[in-house]
């Protein structure tokens, strides 16, 4: 199964970036209630593995926070294939805003 990669570089620092991604994490929930479902998420350390249902689909992945890039990768479902391009930019842009 083919997936999604993005790294977001950053220059605040490991823990300030870790705190602002789980800040995020907790905001999607509250503003797309209606667009996501079922949103899990589970740290250990500096590594993040999460889950949601978005639109009829899950998605799942890791997301890994170093000293200064963040990556996040994992699996499509077939049907999402076609929106790679999409879903890999629009990560790319919210970790951006984010980690301003």
């Amino acid at each position: 199964m083919a997936g999604f990669q993005v790294s977001v570089p950053h220059s605040m620092g490991r823990d300030a970036a870790r705190d602002r991604v789980s800040q995020f994490i907790d905001n999607i929930q509250r503003d797309y209630p209606s667009d996501i479902s079922n949103v899990r998420s589970q740290w250990s350390a500096d590594r993040l593995e999460f889950g949601f249902a978005a639109r009829g689909m899950n998605v799942e992945g890791t997301l890994v926070v170093e000293d200064e890039t963040i990556h996040v990768f994992g699996p499509l479902p077939l049907a999402a294939m076609f929106f790679r391009g999409k879903i890999e930019q629009t990560i790319r842009q919210e970790l951006e805003k984010l980690l301003q």
